[in-house]
């Protein structure tokens, strides 16, 4: 029965487990690694895309149940078209018209969504397989993924290898480290992009969540879902969730924004950019799961599901319907090589990318 957790009565072994997971479309095996740490919190990640699989986390009443949308098996991320949990590079969200100039070149990219590129063009790292090693810590297991993207892929100039390392900790913590380096200057922007609904997914919308983001601003965007430069302040308006606000509260005004996006689809500029730093906190009122997200980067992608229609069949053959899940995207904002006001994304030749992102679950009291 969808969003049903189930009590633990005896901890589970920690560290880290390995199955298989079926074949790639090219015929590579794939994997399933899940992390169980003191707490009896499993998180589940496949080396296909890098991508969370699942979080089990208890409620107030130490129930347990899976907070990420997602699929049973690897025939659904294979054809993962709402990205449930994968990591999203070269470029997570939008390159406005899919192009970019850098050192005086200009460089076209796949055009995959309204006339720009989205999440990495048409085989993004969600789509790759990843190599793996993993750490079976029995207190704070981890996996380490790594992938090599090649010089001209997806349009992208530079070879950049790409590291990506989940640790659960003992804390209730899902830490994401990422790394890169290139050979060549290039763009970069990494994220992980899990649907969340701390009821258990499959249970209905996400609209009751409590939600707060440490952001003054956002950056508004036009009818194609691209930034307009702007930095918008987010006092007396729909976007001030500086104090705990219901996602439902305000999601269907009428205010310009959310009418282009049908919701909430918008980068949030954080005060705490830099370093890692408080960004957001969400609570589900009936079962008490609270989640709390730090990052070191410097914005904060808030999507409510807008365009989830039921067509993705989830765990369990569950139907996810629109707003049945809510992502919070750490990363730099989308379409910045295309605004100099932003923060840049550039990644040069000999220097390192590191951003991390920690993901803190427990129950609000």
């Amino acid at each position: 029965m969808a969003g049903v957790g189930t009590k633990d009565q005896s901890p589970k072994n920690s560290g880290l487990q390995t199955r298989d997971f079926g074949t790639s479309l090219d015929g590579q095996p794939v994997h399933l690694f899940t992390l169980t740490n003191v707490n009896a919190m499993e998180v589940a990640i496949t080396d296909h895309g890098a991508t969370v699989v699942s979080i089990k986390t208890p409620d107030r009443s130490g129930i347990f149940a899976d907070v990420v949308l997602g699929f049973d098996d690897l025939n659904g991320y294979l054809r993962n078209e709402p990205y449930f949990g994968v990591t999203v590079g070269r470029y997570a969200n939008r390159i406005a018209n899919g192009r970019f100039t850098l050192d005086g070149v200009e460089y076209q990219l796949a055009q995959n969504n309204d006339g720009n590129s989205l999440h990495g063009g048409l085989k993004g790292f969600d789509k790759v397989l990843w190599d793996t090693k993993g750490t079976a810590n029995s207190e704070e297991p981890a996996l380490e993924l790594t992938y090599l993207s090649k010089d001209g892929e997806e349009g992208y100039p530079g070879n950049l290898i790409v590291k990506v390392q989940y640790t659960l900790t003992a804390n209730n913590e899902l830490r994401i480290d990422y790394m890169a380096t290139t050979d060549k200057h290039t763009i970069i922007n990494l994220t992980n992009h899990s649907y969340f609904n701390l009821a258990g997914e499959g249970s209905g919308d996400i609209l009751n969540h409590l939600l707060e983001i440490d952001a003054d601003r956002y950056t508004p965007i036009n009818t194609r879902l691209i930034p307009t430069g702007e930095l918008q302040a987010v006092e007396n308006g729909p976007f001030d969730f500086r104090k705990p606000t219901a996602i439902g509260r305000r999601i269907d005004s009428e205010h310009q924004q959310l009418k282009l996006a049908g919701g909430y689809d918008h980068n949030f500029v954080l005060k705490g950019g830099g370093s890692l730093s408080f960004a957001a906190r969400a609570i589900e009122p009936s079962s008490g799961r609270m989640l709390e997200v730090f990052t070191t980067q410097v914005g904060m992608q808030f999507y409510s599901g807008n365009f989830l229609n039921g067509m993705a069949q989830g765990k369990r053959r569950t139907e996810y319907q629109r707003r049945s899940g809510f992502c919070l995207e750490t990363q730099h904002f989308p379409d910045s090589p295309n605004h100099p006001n932003f923060p840049s994304t550039v990644l040069k030749a000999g220097d390192a990318f590191e951003s991390t992102t920690v993901y803190s679950f427990s129950v609000a009291r």
